[in-house]
């Protein structure tokens, strides 16, 4: 009883920023699915997500500024797109990934500018911010709620991906690119979506994850995008399923490493990185990737 006393709250602190790390994920996984493309600004969309809401609610009801944050982030996500990589569609790969690599920059630095590097402190959502008691243990409501809306997000996209027009044609698109295209798919319209639902669901892991990491700054969005994209890679970058079991995996284990004291608190990051040293060597496609096969 005393060793579920001390582990349980490591656990569900696990389960529930593994659910953050897995909404963001997707967005790389999505992206990467149909542009082969590591979109580096994502992680700073979610951060950009966390700054709006603050000054949001400092100016407005939460019941307002909630689908607002939601709205402008997938504002930001698709004029990303239309900007920063929609010109260098023909364009060689390292030419889009340092455009991806300068929007991520850009993002940062403007966070800079408007909060002139200062933390800001995330507000209080009322029900989600509350604290309540499992099994003895204290945390808050949004621990609970995280993988449960996750769950719910995952399986409307999943449905979304096999049963409807556009979702078809993100599935044809990534399978192949060139020939989607003289079938008459509306590329810039598949990938236009792509990115506004992978920015939306990083809008809303910015919510659930703000609202347990108060402080925001500049760079708050570096570390959950970097451990988000190690997931998507750990699952098989592509597969939406193996970004999320990736996610909850990172999530659970840099978490209970935690609950060793201070002294390995310190190696909880680093953990992530060795384990996606380890999976690319025994398996560099991931957990549920595709070996790829070349044309001839």
């Amino acid at each position: 009883m005393d060793l579920i006393s001390k582990y349980l709250p490591y656990i569900l602190a696990g389960i529930s920023v593994g659910g953050q790390y897995a909404l963001i994920a997707i967005g790389y996984t999505m992206v990467y699915g149909i542009l082969r493309l590591i979109n580096f600004a994502h992680g700073d969309i979610f951060m950009a997500a966390g700054l709006i809401m603050i000054y949001l609610a400092a100016t407005m009801p939460l019941a307002i500024a909630l689908p607002f944050v939601i709205i402008i982030t997938v504002f930001i996500g698709f004029a990303v797109e239309r900007v920063a990589y929609k010109p260098l569609r023909t364009a060689p790969r390292m030419s889009v990934m340092i455009s991806a690599i300068g929007v991520s920059y850009l993002i940062q630095n403007l966070a800079l500018y408007v909060t002139g590097g200062l933390a800001k402190t995330y507000p209080s959502i009322p029900w989600i911010s509350d604290t309540i008691k499992i099994f003895g243990s204290t945390t808050k409501r949004v621990t609970v709620i995280t993988p449960i809306l996750t769950v719910v997000l995952i399986a409307a996209l999943v449905l979304l991906i096999k049963t409807t027009k556009i979702g078809m044609a993100m599935r044809a698109v990534s399978k192949d690119f060139d020939t989607s295209q003289l079938m008459g798919i509306k590329i810039n319209t598949v990938i236009s979506v792509t990115f506004i639902i992978g920015t939306f669901l990083a809008a809303v892991g910015s919510l659930l994850y703000f609202s347990n990491y108060t402080a925001i700054v500049p760079t708050s969005g570096a570390m959950p995008g970097l451990k988000a994209f190690v997931a998507a890679v750990f699952g098989g970058i592509g597969s939406i399923p193996g970004a999320v079991i990736g996610a909850f995996i990172i999530g659970i284990c840099e978490n209970i490493i935690k609950s060793g004291g201070s002294s390995w608190t310190t190696f909880s990051d680093a953990f992530t990185f060795v384990l996606l040293i380890v999976i690319l060597f025994v398996k560099p496609t991931g957990l549920f990737g595709e070996k790829a096969t070349d044309k001839v």
